[in-house]
């Protein structure tokens, strides 16, 4: 039985009440004032947990609007909701399953049953084989047609199978293994194929096939088109297996592909792609860095899930984030929330967290099916600093549009350049800082008149110079990206996505949404090809088709 039967129209609540008049009575807060008037405001909206350290300081809050929105997360029943996760009750109600990736960062001696069967045996299995494979490449064991050592492995996925190992694999930079390059293939335009290919010899690279279902389309193109082009440079269909393992819960698919059952490791449907980094899709991962470091991204991914479990509401990292989101997305009107890492190591991290959260809360009906009664999950983006403030940290400024943001920054670089990394901190604090503070009229024009302008000039440029400030922010600092504190940064963002989804009463772990393209595509393609000569549904599809046929008879 599914966990949610009847969720709570999170508007009716009344706490929802509350923060509603409250907003009103927010209208005019200022967080300039509320800082020179409180000197431990840092103090009070300030925790560490795993590794991390969160200020949420610079935010359009106060303790009243804390508690309210703590109140609100319970009568929401969250925490019971929470337990539910944890326990491997059915969260996804429209596909009958538990959502269990935390259980693939739990100790080998949890029992967690589903169906009646305990799971973390068959979890550990895994791991277990994931350390012989990583192992043998590792220490030049696992040998390709040529008898020459694997040199290059490339994952070939999309979506959660490959946006969370591109992430961590980049992300861990620092703790790469020597001897073994790792590639991601995710695009179905050729282009990318082509010059990823260019670059590696068939003989002594290694392919992975990350596909639950093993027939997404993507994938499988790609699959097919690193098989044809294995056997062009020299390859032989008996030596296949060589060079090719998958990742997947339909075995006998990948073995009509050619892999060998042994070197199919298994997905489970208790696992979502974009939560399914810490399972046999994080191989790639694995060979990068090594076992033990991708044991140890697993262990801050379990320290974090304890967080989110234990911590009450009021100092839960994963929670708190979430009710902050909830409070400026239906409360405040913003609409999209920025992600801004200050280290080059991270500059995937928003990709990661696009997927994590607008596949998982854009959703507009209620676990039931009834109609949300407010907005759900904004739209993510942003990038990497310093590079966003020379390009669209002007619209967090002085744009119109109210956009929070998470700035992300280690304390330490593994790449110290002279004073660089004390520059990129000092702009990231100062990013914060210029959004919170802003700069009045009256300062304008006292900078204008500084520089010994004329008063008409002072008066025609300052309107142009006042940042209107009070502009929310929180700052997430680790000590260094490490993989532990890589792996509780990641799991909280996945604990405080599905947070709001329980707020909201939505689905956090279906994305229906992305099929109805997958279905049409295939209709598209074939009247591309003239396998079906059945006019579109719609004349601009239609019109587009003709366009493409005509140029390529042409």
């Amino acid at each position: 039985m599914a966990y949610y039967q009847t969720p709570l129209d999170v508007t009716t609540l009344s706490a929802w009440q509350a923060l509603a008049q409250h907003r009103l009575a927010m209208q005019d807060f200022s967080m300039r004032e509320a800082f020179s008037q409180d000197s431990e405001r840092f103090k009070e909206f300030s925790l560490s947990s795993s590794g991390l350290f969160l200020d949420y300081s610079k935010n359009l809050i106060d303790r009243q609007t804390r508690e309210l929105l703590v109140r609100l997360a319970r009568e929401a029943k969250l925490q019971e909701a929470i337990e539910a996760l944890f326990n491997g009750e059915l969260l996804n109600a429209s596909e009958g399953r538990p959502a269990l990736h935390t259980a693939l960062r739990r100790p080998v001696a949890d029992r967690l049953p589903v169906n009646g069967v305990n799971v973390m045996p068959e979890v550990h299995r895994v791991l277990n084989q994931m350390t012989e494979l990583v192992g043998r490449i590792h220490d030049g064991l696992w040998r390709g047609y040529s008898e020459k050592p694997i040199t290059d492995v490339v994952n070939i996925g999309i979506g959660g199978s490959f946006l969370g190992p591109q992430l961590v694999s980049e992300a861990l930079l620092p703790f790469a293994q020597r001897g073994v390059r790792c590639h991601y293939l995710a695009n179905i335009d050729g282009s990318e194929f082509h010059e990823l290919s260019a670059s590696l010899r068939a003989e002594t690279t290694l392919f992975i096939v990350s596909s639950k279902s093993f027939s997404t389309l993507e994938t499988l193109k790609n699959a097919q088109a690193a098989r044809s082009w294995y056997l062009a440079q020299g390859g032989s269909q008996a030596d296949l297996y060589k060079h090719f393992i998958a990742v997947s819960s339909n075995r006998e698919a990948a073995v009509e592909f050619g892999i060998r059952e042994e070197n199919i490791f298994p997905m489970w449907d208790w696992v979502g792609g974009r939560y399914s980094l810490w399972s046999a899709i994080g191989l790639p991962i694995a060979l990068a860095i090594g076992m033990s470091n991708f044991k140890e991204l697993l262990s801050g991914a379990y320290s974090m899930d304890q967080h989110f479990l234990t911590a009450p509401f009021e100092r839960n990292m994963p929670v708190l984030l979430a009710l902050l989101g909830v409070w400026y997305g239906n409360f405040w009107g913003a609409q999209s929330h920025a992600i801004l890492p200050y280290d080059h190591y991270l500059r995937n991290i928003t990709k990661h967290l696009q997927q994590l959260d607008m596949e998982s809360n854009g959703k507009s009906v209620r676990q039931d099916g009834s109609p949300v009664s407010c907005d759900t999950g904004p739209v993510i983006w942003g990038g990497v600093g310093c590079n966003g403030q020379h390009a669209y940290h002007q619209l967090l400024h002085q744009g119109t549009q109210l956009i929070p943001a998470d700035f992300i920054v280690p304390v330490v670089s593994y790449n110290p350049v002279a004073d660089h990394h004390q520059w990129l901190y000092a702009n990231c604090l100062s990013q914060s800082q210029a959004l919170m503070l802003g700069k009045t009229r009256a300062e304008a024009e006292e900078e204008l008149r500084g520089k010994c302008l004329p008063e008409d000039e002072v008066q025609r440029l300052a309107p142009h110079k006042v940042i209107p400030g009070n502009r929310p922010s929180n700052t997430l600092v680790l000590e260094r990206i490490s993989p532990r504190r890589l792996g509780a940064l990641v799991a909280m963002y996945e604990h405080k996505v599905f947070a709001q989804s329980v707020i909201w009463g939505i689905n956090a772990f279906d994305q229906w949404g992305v099929e109805l393209g997958k279905e049409l595509g295939k209709s598209v393609y074939q009247r591309l090809t003239g396998s079906n000569e059945q006019p579109a549904e719609d004349a601009s599809t239609q019109g587009l088709i003709d366009f493409f046929r005509g140029r390529h008879r042409g």
